[in-house]
């Protein structure tokens, strides 16, 4: 699995509504956050290894209505105790 962070803009007023939609819409979603500064929130997804990225962005998560703009990280590894 392939671990992405996308943070979301939003259109004014409609963060919650974009968090709801992609709770209940996006199965690849492991949580969402609501943020301070220029993003309005961060959302960790799990995608199948060798899953095109840009095609899950641009198709699933800008398409949601009340997202004004992405910006996408990739994770390369996760620390953690254990």
């Amino acid at each position: 699995m392939q671990a992405i962070f996308v943070q979301f803009k939003c259109r004014p007023g409609k963060a919650y509504a974009v968090a709801c939609a992609l709770v209940e819409t996006v199965e690849e979603i492991s949580e969402v956050f609501s943020t301070s500064g220029q993003y309005d929130l961060i959302a960790k997804f799990y995608l199948d290894a060798g899953r095109d990225i840009g095609h899950f962005v641009t198709e699933r998560l800008q398409v949601l209505d009340g997202v004004s703009d992405t910006f996408t990280t990739v994770a390369f590894k996760a620390f953690g105790r254990g």
